[in-house]
């Protein structure tokens, strides 16, 4: 008998049963081929999922410290910052 179920698929497509997984395939793709022989980026993927709230965190206090240095090289007449290539 047919039934419905529900779905998650990553960028490319691909189907997993929660948005975890998915989420992780994603960040593995775009982590590419770690170490040597069997690739290390689908666990560090995990990893990277596990811990989010402490990578946001470095993350926002990375930006802090960049506006800081920004704001330091603005005040010198003399340096143009560099902008992120696109």
């Amino acid at each position: 008998m047919a039934h419905s179920g529900t779905g998650y698929f990553n960028s490319k497509g691909q189907y997993f049963r929660t948005p975890s997984e998915a989420t992780i395939s994603d960040l593995a793709g775009l982590l590419g081929r770690v170490g040597d022989g069997e690739s290390l980026a689908p666990g560090i993927a995990h990893m990277i999922l596990e811990k989010r709230p402490e990578i946001e965190r470095i993350f926002a206090d990375h930006d802090a410290m960049l506006e800081v240095q920004a704001k330091a090289a603005g005040s010198d007449g003399n340096v143009t910052p560099l902008r992120p290539a696109r």
